[in-house]
């Protein structure tokens, strides 16, 4: 123990000397590569201690039918090894408004219909494409992304009437989240309005 902190105190004493010494644009350089080796050590024993979602580790692993289980080092595992549970309970389509921090989120996916959870578990969950969605359900990729769109349309529908009721009444739970998802929905509806309007007037001519 002993030994690693003297060598610690080693590597930090020389970094010191070398921010000292720098001088020219290529010294600085160099302490800019060491300081940047450094973050990446640190940021690469974070991620091996924290439980993280990565996309390349939530992709179901499908052959011939079976899905394989997960590495150990997947998310759900270690953190049933810690003795939580809650995710590996509520990973299903049926379930996943559990796992939603957002009260009125939770309440819009419970509300969705059976076919609509299923595409929105397996594009938010499980980050799976439309083609992939596609071939696991047995359907047209332009079936699934309408089918998304409906229940991601009906969700922002009803967060935009819930956020517009929150500024009126001044309510706590207000960020600036979802004041930026209220702009952001209201201008995308006012691009929308203004499109109909040139189409209909396009046919009427």
């Amino acid at each position: 123990m002993e030994r690693k902190q003297l060598v610690r105190d080693v590597k930090r004493a020389a970094l010191t000397r070398l921010e000292d010494a720098a001088r020219t644009v290529e010294d600085f350089q160099t302490v800019i590569k060491t300081w940047d080796g450094l973050d990446e050590n640190r940021e690469r024993k974070e991620r091996f201690h924290e439980v993280g979602r990565d996309e390349t580790i939530l992709e179901l692993n499908y052959t011939d039918g079976i899905v394989l289980p997960a590495p150990i080092i997947h998310p759900a595992w270690r953190e049933a090894m810690n003795g939580e549970f809650i995710e590996m309970i509520y990973d299903n389509a049926e379930e996943m408004w559990q796992l939603v921090e957002d009260w009125d989120v939770s309440i819009e996916l419970e509300n969705l219909s059976v076919k609509q959870k299923d595409v929105v578990f397996l594009s938010a969950v499980r980050l799976c494409t439309p083609q992939q969605i596609a071939c696991f359900q047995d359907k047209t990729d332009r079936a699934v992304r309408k089918l998304l769109a409906v229940a991601l349309e009906k969700i922002r529908d009803y967060l935009a009437g819930v956020i517009r009721w929150q500024i009126q009444t001044g309510d706590p739970n207000m960020t600036l989240a979802k004041r930026q998802f209220l702009e952001r929905y209201e201008h995308l509806n006012c691009d929308l309005d203004v499109k109909k309007s040139v189409l209909d007037k396009t046919k009427h001519e």
